[in-house]
Order: C-alpha cells, then sequence, then structure tokens
C-alpha cells in the first residue's frame, strides 16, 4: 500500500511538473508576457534607421525617379490578416514541399514600369526552411549558417503590400 501511495505521488508531481515546464515555453507561467521576439526596436530606433536610408532615397529618385512627382515608395503595409493567412499558407505548402519552415526572408522588389514611369519599390515575403530528411525521425539537424535558411524552392511569396501615403513619407505616417 505505502509503494501505490508513493506512485501515485510520484505521477502527480510529475504531471504537475510537465504542466509547469510547458507553460513556461508559452510564457504563461507566473503572469508574464508572451514571449518577446528577437530583433525588437524601440521608435527612437525605428527613426534613426528610416533616416539613416534618406542618402540611398535620395540617390534613388535622382536617378530612377528623375522627373517623376513624389518620388519611390518608402513602405509597405500588409493586414495582420493577410500576413496570418500567409505564413500558415506557406507553412502547409512547405510541408507539402517536404520542407520545415522556419521562417520568412523579405527582398526588395520593384513594381514594373508603366510607360515611362518606373514602377514603385515593394518587399516581398519568401518561406524559407529545411528539407525534412526523414517523415520519422524527429529531430532535423539541418546546421543554419548566420543568414537563415534557405529559400524553399517553388514556395509562394506574399507582395501588394499598400504604399506609404503619400509613398515618399518616411517614418512615423
Amino acid at each position: 500500500m505505502k509503494k501505490l501511495v508513493l506512485l501515485i505521488l510520484g505521477f502527480i508531481l510529475g504531471a504537475l511538473a510537465m504542466y509547469f515546464y510547458c507553460q513556461k515555453d508559452k510564457g504563461v507561467l507566473h503572469g508574464t508576457d508572451p514571449l518577446v521576439p528577437k530583433g525588437i526596436i524601440t521608435p527612437t530606433q525605428i527613426k534613426t534607421l528610416t533616416q539613416a536610408y534618406n542618402a540611398r532615397y535620395d540617390s534613388i529618385n535622382a536617378t530612377v525617379f528623375r522627373g517623376v512627382q513624389g518620388g519611390d515608395n518608402r513602405s509597405s503595409w500588409y493586414s495582420l490578416d493577410d500576413v496570418r493567412n500567409y505564413l500558415d499558407s506557406a507553412e502547409k505548402q512547405a510541408t507539402s514541399l517536404k520542407y520545415t519552415m522556419d521562417g520568412v526572408r523579405l527582398y526588395l522588389g520593384a513594381e514594373p514600369i508603366v510607360g515611362s514611369t518606373p514602377g514603385y519599390t515593394t518587399l516581398l515575403f519568401v518561406p524559407t526552411g529545411t528539407p525534412v530528411t526523414s517523415e520519422g525521425y524527429m529531430f532535423n539537424f539541418a546546421i543554419q549558417k548566420g543568414g537563415g535558411s534557405p529559400d524553399i524552392p517553388g514556395g509562394n511569396g506574399l507582395d501588394r503590400g499598400t504604399q506609404g501615403d503619400p509613398p515618399s513619407a518616411n517614418y512615423p505616417q
């Protein structure tokens, strides 16, 4: 009887330990905030980085947008629904392509030239990940390089964010 009580007590303590261990990953333990992603910057840092882009922006306008009213686009806006839906869709597509999606890479692009007017700069989301080496294997030991995982071949991207208002507006809008 004594061994049975100790066995049950061990199961209960083990279950509690697993519960609190799993909750720690969700940022729920002890009322903490959800996990904050790496790379968060302050509005002051955003302003510094966007102002540092001014010389490059002026150079683009002086060459590519010479004589065009307003100049190039400085930002792209995407709705939360579009971004969430894209990430879900890209993850499903990655799985069907036998990849494990682990991030997105943002590329700068330009809309096509219309007549004599150059297209605005845009941002393109592209899924990145590593090939699934074995469907029955629990861990993927692919080594990531400093620049993140490679683009997923055949993975769809996301474009068509809306431009700034006006396109040349700097942070904050």
